[in-house]
């Protein structure tokens, strides 16, 4: 199992390098061409979700991504260390009004990266969130000489 992990600071500008890494460690890892697009837009999303969330609350910590190629598999996990509470309840240090309009773009965004991804688990808890997209690979074809 071959692992890459990136991890940026919590700032937008840096969503579109996670974007592209994660797009080239696909390919590499065997998931299908016609499939990368998808890839880039869900990994784009997943991470622009969890800078919004760590800005909405002042963490500092970087956003984690994490490329696991596996044997017929390939996933990406993107995790945050924003605080999470049960539905309906307002997280630590999240605003007033504004919390309603943070948490319908909140499930607009995992709306956006189910649609894109046929296998996704998100979960969360007091310590952060993280959201795991999987996609099957196809082996290397073999040459023979």
């Amino acid at each position: 199992m071959a692992t890459v992990e990136l991890r940026f600071s919590a700032l937008p500008e840096h969503v579109r390098t996670a974007r592209l890494v994660a797009a080239a460690v696909a390919r590499r890892a065997g998931v299908d061409e016609a499939v990368l697009d998808e890839v880039r837009l869900a990994v784009g999303e997943a991470c622009t979700r969890a800078v919004g969330l760590h800005q909405s609350v002042g963490i500092t910590a970087p956003v984690k991504v994490s490329l696991i190629e596996e044997e017929k598999q390939f996933s990406i996990e993107v995790g945050d260390e924003a605080p999470r509470t049960a539905p309906g309840e307002r997280a630590p240090g999240a605003a007033g009004a504004d919390g309603d309009v943070d948490a319908e773009e909140d499930e607009m965004g995992l709306a956006v990266i189910s649609g894109l991804v046929d296998d996704v688990e998100v979960s969360a808890g007091e310590h952060g969130g993280l959201i795991r997209m999987t996609w099957p690979t196809t082996p290397p074809a073999v040459v023979l000489s």
